[in-house]
């Protein structure tokens, strides 16, 4: 050994009268050396920065790296997202912290299911694609579903995605994406985040609007901030690269593109049946899923006996996906971690939209279907044109209310024909707008519609039931001492300074001069007066009258209307 430390002593530090190539050879040595190490850290930094290595050699990964292979951002390295961009001394430091999980790994200490607690904010990450300021419009949507009966009828969901984005002083900020351009902070009470009884935003005239969930043991005012989150990317957005489809979504969209042929009689029945079963091992599964042939053997022997090869084929699907889909050694499958976009499967939106979330005016943050999206539109085979409803124009006062979905169908009358058809309503059979499957078809187990104690909040929102305008008995009947205060009060909201179809009720002047069809008051003859005739047709009028106050304005106008 003393003669190895000898020679390598020799070589790097040779004798003065060494020749010059002698003298030279150890410095080019330690140069190729360090060349060498540099090349290699180089390939090491990128090779441990692939999705390969944190996919791959870990093998606690095998859920998040399928999925992520699928997923819109199968071309991003995870760690652009898990480390972050930044100078490389920053990325160094930030990955010599993970040398945790490497520890974890070695000594079996880590938790199945895996999950992320120290992502990088989203501002550093998403944004830097995605920004807030960046708008966007909206969108169609078609969202395919198929019937559990026997002939797996297709039908269609259209709704327009409100996606939004921008920002407010260039005329914009509205949408889904209101929420990251805005600083809407809350608080969650667990690390999936599907519990947040707090929540609060400063409004675009400096006002802190704060809500609290119905009966939650929370003083806002005593409230560390540091224990609020700000609300970014990632609230929502939380699987969008690891997403494991439910049975539901997952068999519909292989019959949606075609993969299980429509054919099978009952497929989408039995497909998401045996696939949503429990299973103990994978081989289980797949002996479970293949049981689709015995069952059309049995049970549709003459589709079974002509078209067995569509089974097969069904059978293989079901298979491969649910190999992708459930890894029993990592605790892993689609009911391991909750999806925060949509609110059907998880709370998502009803985290603080769930029409449970009050201010102290007794004010919810809104529930209404259609802040985000359009009023879903369900479609069938027979039907060649789906009738998308926009809002558009003024709405009823009552529309305004944020828990008009909650009050909805409390002050449901006749007037909702002036917009809307209302065939069958509360029903599932998507004969009107007021029958609709898709959203009365669902039980929506997340929505705070039953919650104790918000009905007796909201009974106290519904609108007074219309009554003669005070003093009518005993005042002249001018249109200054009693029909002004009430076309004001009963017909301002869309006869008022929006002036819809030109008529603006609220002054004498404009009430006389009318609409775009001309006068709709005709001094001396209430019968040929347009107002009239719209209160009195067939078709209830959107801001019907009472009786009572409808006899008002007929007296009124038979004596010559005076102001």
């Amino acid at each position: 050994m003393r003669q190895i430390f000898g020679r390598i002593y020799r070589f790097f530090f040779p004798p003065a009268e060494a020749s010059r190539w002698i003298r030279l050879l150890p410095y080019l040595v330690l140069g190729l050396l360090t060349l060498l190490v540099l090349t290699a850290g180089a390939y090491g930094w990128e090779y441990t920065n692939s999705p390969e290595f944190c996919g791959q050699t870990c093998h606690t990964m095998p859920p998040e790296y399928t999925a992520y292979l699928t997923s819109p951002h199968a071309r991003i390295d995870c760690v652009d997202c898990h480390i972050g961009k930044g100078f490389i001394a920053t990325r160094i430091t930030r990955k010599a912290g993970d040398v945790r999980h490497v520890v974890k790994t070695a000594f079996k200490s880590y938790e199945f299911p895996i999950r992320a607690d120290d992502l990088r904010p989203a501002r550093e990450t998403c944004e830097l694609c995605h920004f807030p300021e960046k708008f966007s419009d909206d969108s169609l949507r078609e969202i395919r579903h198929f019937g559990e009966d026997l002939n797996n009828t297709p039908t269609s969901v259209y709704l327009t995605l409100k996606t939004g984005g921008g920002s407010k002083r260039l005329g914009l900020g509205r949408g889904i994406h209101w929420h990251i351009e805005n600083k809407v902070q809350y608080l969650a009470t667990d690390p999936e985040e599907q519990h947040i009884p707090y929540v609060r935003y400063v409004d675009e005239d400096g006002v802190l609007r704060q809500y609290l969930e119905l009966n939650a043991p929370i003083d806002p005012s005593r409230l560390d901030p540091a224990e609020l989150k700000e609300m970014d990317c990632i609230t929502c957005h939380n699987r969008i690269t690891h997403l494991i489809k439910p049975p539901v979504d997952l068999v519909e969209q292989l019959l949606a593109r075609g993969v299980i042929s429509l054919e099978i009689p009952e497929i989408r029945r039995k497909a998401v049946e045996v696939y949503g079963a429990s299973y103990d091992s994978i081989d289980m599964a797949m002996n479970g899923i293949a049981g689709l042939e015995c069952y059309y053997r049995v049970y549709h022997p003459d589709f079974y006996a002509q078209n067995r090869h569509l089974i097969d084929q069904a059978i293989v699907a079901l298979q491969e996906a649910y190999r992708r889909s459930v890894f029993l050694e990592q605790k892993a499958d689609w009911t391991t971690h909750p999806n925060n976009i949509g609110h059907k499967f998880s709370p998502g939106c009803f985290r603080c939209h769930d029409g449970k979330h009050l201010d102290q005016q007794g004010q919810a943050i809104r529930l209404e279907c259609n802040l985000c999206h359009s009023i879903p539109i369900v479609v069938g085979p027979s039907d060649f044109v789906a009738r998308i409803e926009i809002s558009r124009g003024a709405e009823p006062q009552s529309h305004l209310n944020p828990n008009w979905i909650s009050l909805h169908n409390q002050v449901f009358d006749a007037t909702c024909e002036n917009c809307h058809t209302t065939a069958n309503p509360g029903g599932v059979d998507n004969s009107s707008f007021c029958s609709n499957s898709a959203c009365h078809g669902s039980a929506w187990t997340f929505a705070g519609f039953d919650a104790p104690g918000l009905r007796e909040i909201l009974l106290k929102q519904l609108p007074p039931t219309p009554t003669p305008a005070p003093g009518a008995a005993t005042a002249p009947l001018t249109y200054a001492a009693v029909i002004g205060p009430l076309f004001q009060t009963r017909c301002g909201g869309c006869h008022g300074d929006t002036a819809i179809q030109g008529l603006n009720l609220t002054t004498y002047t404009s009430a006389m001069r009318g609409g775009q069809n001309g006068a709709v008051i005709l001094p001396g003859d209430a019968a040929n007066s347009l107002l009239i005739q719209k209160q009195t047709g067939d078709m209830p009028h959107f801001g019907q009258l009472s009786p009572d106050e409808l006899e008002l304005v007929r007296r009124w106008i038979e004596i010559g209307a005076p102001e």
